[in-house]
């Protein structure tokens, strides 16, 4: 499925169903945002979306606890699930992501291209573990598109099986 394609789907359910939409993003870097405010009319469902690149951060604006990023790490499923549910305390719906770009810092349990995708409509959670296809690249940049694709497509998957 196409970027545009998955992106106007999005905006019809998210206002179809007047549902705001929030954004926590790590290894995205914004890159999330971006793209949903690439498409008219996402004033009308855009809430508030972060950058959260720090575990500080994560703390402060989404709750993520201390003790889950001293004992797992920021790249970790239970982290993407605390990172939605802080933001679920504003919004609708929302998308979280947390994972290795790389070129260092991957290592054979979390390599590179690694993320978790945290999805969550309410009181539902769902977190997804994806390895970017372009993590053998090396590059940052196309890693991180894969990944944003790959999360805006989830969250299109979710919301259309959670509404239903």
């Amino acid at each position: 499925m196409k970027k545009i394609e998955i992106l106007s789907e999005l905006k019809n359910i998210l206002i179809k169903n007047n549902l705001s939409l929030s954004s926590a993003e790590s290894c995205t870097g914004g890159l999330i945002s971006s793209y949903l405010t690439d498409i008219d009319g996402a004033s009308a469902f855009i809430f508030q979306n972060f950058v959260t690149y720090s575990n500080d951060a994560k703390m402060e604006f989404l709750d993520v606890q201390k003790q889950t990023l001293d004992e797992l790490g920021a790249v970790s499923e239970e982290v993407a699930y605390q990172m939605v549910k802080g933001l679920l305390k504003r919004t609708d719906c929302a998308v979280a992501t947390t994972g290795i770009l790389g070129p260092t810092g991957g290592s054979e349990e979390k390599p590179i291209g690694l993320v978790y995708i945290g999805l969550g409509y309410k009181d539902k959670i769902k977190v997804i573990k994806y390895i970017s296809k372009k993590a053998n690249t090396l590059n940052r940049y196309k890693i991180k598109k894969d990944i944003t694709k790959q999360a805006l497509f989830e969250l299109l998957n979710f919301l259309k099986n959670t509404l239903n």
